[in-house]
């Protein structure tokens, strides 16, 4: 197992784990292959289709790897709240003929099984969103030779998880695509205001903490990459970027909107999940947004059977079109050529960088 951050893989570009399909072997083992860590997303799947999973990409490669758990979340809903949101979801119910979710699923993803998997039969990287894990899940994973890494998004949780024995952190800047990994859900803190770009954030958990931290939020280009590196990140993490690859599990429809002019810009918005997740603007998001509860993971499983039958029906406007950003910067590329591509940009920019210094 490899026991440094720079140790993983050849180029500094990390591969976001991209729940709910679009992240899977295909994606993880072609970004591994061109030299840069791939990502599994174990995020609502269950620990056999995790384990299933990991034995798929060991299949298709010898390089490092990682996989991402969602940290369990507490029951905050009030579930009147949520029985009001059903009744306004419920034309969407009758348009695309089909019945809302039920809203008593787990809420714990599945989260000890899980770990007991990747205690037994180790991967080489681990990492957490929505929160972070105990010093003593941490400690287990050192014991077996894991990396572990936890995403944060203030200073004050970076050094959460440095004093738990977290090996790296992934420092997320408002830009990012989906969801929002803070370590605990304010409803107060939602607001155009909210959330911290990433150079700023960067430059907050940089001063903060020991450990190697990855940069991630509405990075498309090597040059932004470069720019990272240069603020004090060890390694760059992409995901709207490789959304787009033919390796990506994304319903065609999501690839196709992320360059579509007709959407135009993202939002943070609770009315797909009922956390702040970021995505592109459109008809649901627009009409439901506004009075959506703060209820994850109530709302997800609410308005599953909608996205799913908007998918079905063809129809953009009511699916969760996750996007940073940077959506519109989106290359239609392999994955092995779109690293290739970033780490040919990423090399000019420095070029561009140490020419410019030397004239200086």
């Amino acid at each position: 197992m490899p026991t440094a951050l720079t140790d993983l893989c050849r180029h500094p570009i990390v591969q976001a784990p991209m729940a709910g399909g679009g992240s899977g072997p295909e994606l993880a083992a072609a970004v591994c292959g061109a030299g840069g860590l791939g990502f599994l997303a174990a995020g609502y799947k269950t620990a056999d289709g995790m384990y299933q999973e990991i034995k798929q990409l060991r299949s298709l490669t010898d390089r490092p790897f990682g996989v991402n758990l969602f940290m369990p979340q507490p029951s905050l809903a009030d579930g009147s709240v949520v029985e009001v949101y059903r009744e306004q979801l419920a034309g969407e119910a009758a348009w695309y003929e089909t019945e809302l979710g039920d809203t008593e699923g787990p809420s714990d993803d599945g989260y000890e099984a899980k770990l007991a998997i990747l205690r037994e039969d180790p991967v080489p990287v681990v990492s957490f969103t929505f929160g972070c894990p105990s010093r003593t899940v941490l400690d287990s994973f050192a014991q077996v030779g894991t990396y572990t890494v936890v995403t944060v998004t203030t200073a004050a949780e970076a050094q959460a998880a440095q004093w738990s024995g977290a090996d790296a952190v992934c420092v997320q800047g408002v830009e990012a695509g989906g969801h929002q990994g803070t370590h605990r859900d304010d409803p107060h803190a939602d607001g155009t205001g909210a959330g911290l770009g990433l150079l700023s954030l960067l430059g907050q958990v940089r001063e903060a903490v020991q450990i190697p931290v990855i940069a991630a939020g509405g990075l498309m280009r090597g040059a932004q990459i470069a720019a990272v590196l240069a603020a004090g990140a060890s390694m760059a993490q992409l995901g709207t970027a490789f959304l787009a690859t033919p390796e990506s599990g994304a319903n065609p429809l999501h690839k196709q909107a992320l360059t579509n002019p007709l959407f135009t810009h993202t939002e943070l918005t609770r009315a797909f999940s009922g956390r702040p997740a970021r995505g592109l603007v459109n008809r649901f998001m627009r009409e439901h947004g506004p009075y959506a509860p703060a209820a994850y993971p109530a709302v997800h499983y609410l308005t599953s059977t909608v996205r799913k039958a908007a998918a079905k029906a063809g129809d953009a406007q009511g699916m969760n079109l996750w996007a940073g950003q940077g959506h519109r910067l989106a290359r239609e590329l392999p994955a092995g050529r779109l690293v290739e591509t970033l780490v040919a940009e990423l090399d000019a920019a420095r070029a561009a960088l140490a020419l410019g210094g030397g004239a200086a």
